[in-house]
């Protein structure tokens, strides 16, 4: 399974595999919003070296267009059917940069090089703003190539998730947040823990958690930032106990065969 992930923080992962580079949701800046980085370095340039891009959904901490905007040009994005038209600054981020932007929605595959791209639902709220019109839907996405790495984004546990995600090799599983509390549609390390029950994967690595947090709350809730990676791994070791946990420092890489 010779395929190798470096979490950069948050949503942010690049996953290398059969001589691609696919990065998602990248977020590669110290503040946005009411959000700032509380660890880890930013991603170096090396970061942003992609041959695709994966968009989970319209969020900004997922859809962030000043990272974007550090990309090559000509990139290739991939992003949930209905965002150009929902987005009017990633029109005009895609158009300065000359990325080529493919829109999909749950069930279709895209070929990136030498592997497979498949967009699978999730079950969260994708929407730009809370009260902005629903015109794209949250999606995962299944990297195929000589191993399949499912990158979650953000999303509730369902019932047909493992049936629609299929087999995969790596889970990319959110496992936290950026505040205090989790609102409807995320996965917590015990909801996480369950998902990667019903997934089966070899491998799974933990990622949105214990990167940014909001300005001035540093004390509110602390656990909910340093704790679910450990956390996840805990009830992993229970409900999944055949599942290889790899809890990555910010910037760390793993070929997640390793150890197995």
């Amino acid at each position: 399974m010779p395929v190798e992930v470096t979490w950069w923080g948050h949503a942010t992962c690049t996953i290398e595999d059969s001589g691609m580079r696919i990065l998602t949701d990248p977020l590669l800046v110290r503040r946005f919003a009411h959000l700032r980085r509380r660890r880890g370095a930013l991603p170096p340039a090396e970061a942003t070296a992609a041959d695709a891009v994966l968009v989970s959904h319209l969020h900004s901490d997922h859809l962030h267009l000043p990272s974007l905007a550090r990309l090559a040009p000509g990139t290739r994005l991939i992003v949930p059917r209905g965002a150009l038209r929902a987005v009017r600054g990633l029109r005009r981020t895609a158009a300065a940069a000359g990325f080529e932007v493919t829109e999909v929605s749950a069930g279709e595959e895209v070929r990136v090089g030498a592997v497979a791209v498949r967009a699978v639902r999730a079950a969260h709220d994708g929407r730009r703003l809370p009260v902005g019109p629903h015109h794209a839907p949250a999606l995962g996405y299944v990297v195929s190539g000589e191993a399949a790495t499912y990158f979650a984004g953000d999303t509730g546990l369902f019932d047909a998730m493992a049936e629609e995600v299929g087999h995969v090799d790596v889970a990319l599983l959110p496992v936290g947040g950026w505040g205090p509390y989790l609102g409807h549609g995320h996965l917590d390390a015990g909801r996480a823990a369950e998902a990667l029950a019903a997934l089966a994967p070899r491998a799974a690595v933990p990622v949105h958690y214990g990167t940014y947090w909001p300005i001035g709350m540093d004390a509110v809730r602390p656990h909910e930032f340093y704790a679910p990676g450990d956390e996840f791994a805990r009830k992993a070791a229970r409900l999944a106990p055949g599942v290889a946990v790899h809890r990555l420092a910010h910037g760390e890489r793993v070929r997640p065969e390793a150890g197995r």
